[in-house]
């Protein structure tokens, strides 16, 4: 049965819950909640290749963003367990699409809720007004847009663009793998963000919905637990 829980319940919860895990485990959920932000977020558009997708779904992870946004106009998506090691179970990811159409109007209901909500769209691509990765300011909340390999992001991508960014790169490749550039991406955005905003981490309504969902997660049989909790509770 769905239970809307609100905040106080949600921490008696987490109190009951946390006895199934080990202090360490429970220290170590804090430590990463700690650092995890929503200030910055990722958007994958069309990516078909599972080995990139994933692994750029490991760096999110390992750089601390939450949300990662998925648009599937013609390439459905599809994570490969070995190459993220679990780390997309941790993340909060939002898909637009299932790739039966070729329609574009994903990427604009993508962005278009982004905007809504706040964020700059920076689309990854060279530009002639764009500017390097460490250019972006990070004064605003981010949504970095990826495009698939070989194509790129589309005109729907590309008019939606508050702002253009590159990595800059001196040798004779034009561009770098899709993974590499969300790491290389990934690691300068966030490191300026932590050193320069105070509002980067999440709020303490986002944690306490986070650390009950990494709970359960992290305890086998954890909906059986939840379920006797509420019966004890009712009694």
């Amino acid at each position: 049965m769905f239970r809307t829980l609100d905040e106080d319940t949600q921490n008696r919860l987490i109190e009951y819950l946390g006895e199934f895990v080990t202090p360490e485990r429970y220290r170590r959920l804090s430590e990463v909640l700690e650092m995890r932000t929503r200030a910055v977020t990722v958007v994958l558009e069309d990516l078909y290749q599972p080995h990139n997708a994933s692994a750029v779904l490991r760096s999110c992870d390992g750089f601390g963003i939450q949300d990662v946004h998925i648009i599937q106009n013609r390439n459905r998506f599809n994570v490969s367990h070995g190459v993220t090691i679990g780390a997309d179970q941790w993340l909060t990811l939002h898909q637009y699409g299932d790739a039966t159409h070729n329609d574009t109007n994903h990427t604009q209901k993508c962005l278009t809720r982004l905007k809504d909500n706040g964020y700059k769209v920076v689309a990854t691509t060279p530009h002639e007004t764009d500017v390097t990765i460490d250019q972006l300011p990070v004064s605003d909340n981010l949504a970095i847009v990826f495009g698939a390999e070989y194509e790129g992001l589309t005109d729907t991508a590309m008019q939606s663009a508050d702002y253009y960014a590159r990595i800059p790169m001196v040798g004779f490749s034009e561009s770098f793998n899709i993974s590499v550039s969300a790491a290389l991406a990934l690691y300068e955005i966030t490191r300026r963000l932590r050193a320069e905003r105070e509002d980067w981490r999440l709020s303490e309504s986002e944690k306490t919905d986070l650390m009950l969902q990494w709970l359960k997660q992290s305890i086998r049989g954890s909906k059986l637990l939840v379920d006797k909790y509420f019966e004890q509770k009712s009694d």
